[in-house]
């Protein structure tokens, strides 16, 4: 009876033992299945990377400030400083790059022109009013005869250059001249300026070589030029203001991409919009 007993005991714990080994078999499955769950969900979430050239001041500036925000969004902004005015371009048509952010809308589409490209406009951020500042003189009102004045090089430029020479009265251009002005446009030049033409990242190195020189705003800034000592401003309420805002750039099969249009609307919010103001002393104004 009691060899009987133990034997029942022995098949009892033998039950529980296959049970166990059963049930845990299942947790562990369940477990598997349930880390399988959370990979798949964490690789459905994975960060968008884009990648925008943009000219070290104050682009990229602002774009640092923006990453922060894109980042809550899923949206990881890779800033590729560049200095130069082509490259950003080249870069975007290549492939190098998503967007750009350096240009106005009249230099994409005289690069376009030029380049047989075809980029495109997907948001406005900025203004960069020109000025003029001193080099060997220092005021415009004792500009001499036969002065020297450096003015970019590239089309776009350079109109908007003889634009503010015109506005303060230094030279007359064709009444139609407008955007497209060229030193042939000039009708009047009463004191038989000598104009040098540079590249625009050049012209602030060039002041001690010259009398004035009409510069870039964001070349302005790189070279310790600040807006408030400039001889003569754009006019913030002029042509030139709603012509030359600058732009995010892409390519037409990116212009809705997603991820973009999302750095558009977070670079016109009013936290950047803050943030040039009370960074550029007017030498960047927001465009809203």
């Amino acid at each position: 009876m009691k060899k009987k007993i133990n034997r029942i005991i022995g098949l009892a714990l033998v039950f529980v033992l296959a049970m166990s080994a059963v049930a845990c078999g299942k947790t562990s499955t369940s477990k598997a299945s349930s880390d399988e769950s959370q990979t798949s969900e964490t690789s459905n979430e994975e960060t968008v990377t884009i990648k925008v050239g943009a000219n070290i001041t104050p682009h990229s500036e602002i774009l640092e400030q923006a990453k922060p925000i894109l980042e809550e969004q899923g949206i990881n902004l890779e800033v590729v400083k560049i200095e130069d005015s082509v490259t950003p371009n080249t870069g975007v048509i290549d492939g190098s790059l998503d967007a750009n952010y350096f240009q106005h809308v009249p230099y994409l589409e005289q690069f376009n022109k030029e380049n047989g490209s075809d980029l495109v406009s997907i948001g406005a951020i900025h203004y960069e009013p020109f000025g003029i500042y001193a080099g060997k003189t220092t005021s415009l009102e004792n500009l001499p005869d036969g002065a020297v004045v450096a003015v970019p090089n590239n089309v776009t430029n350079e109109a908007r250059a003889l634009l503010l020479l015109e506005q303060e009265g230094i030279l007359t251009l064709k009444s139609d001249a407008g955007i497209n002005a060229t030193v042939e446009d000039i009708t009047e030049n009463p004191k038989n300026i000598e104009f040098k033409e540079l590249a625009p990242e050049q012209l602030v190195a060039a002041l001690p070589d010259v009398d004035i020189a009409v510069i870039n705003g964001n070349y302005a800034i790189e070279g310790g030029l600040h807006v408030k000592e400039a001889l003569a401003v754009e006019a913030n309420d002029g042509l030139a203001a709603t012509t030359y805002g600058n732009i995010i750039a892409t390519t037409p099969d990116k212009a809705k991409n997603e991820a973009l249009l999302k750095l558009v609307e977070v670079l016109q919010s009013e936290e950047i919009s803050t943030f040039i103001e009370g960074n550029y002393e007017g030498a960047v104004v927001p465009l809203k």
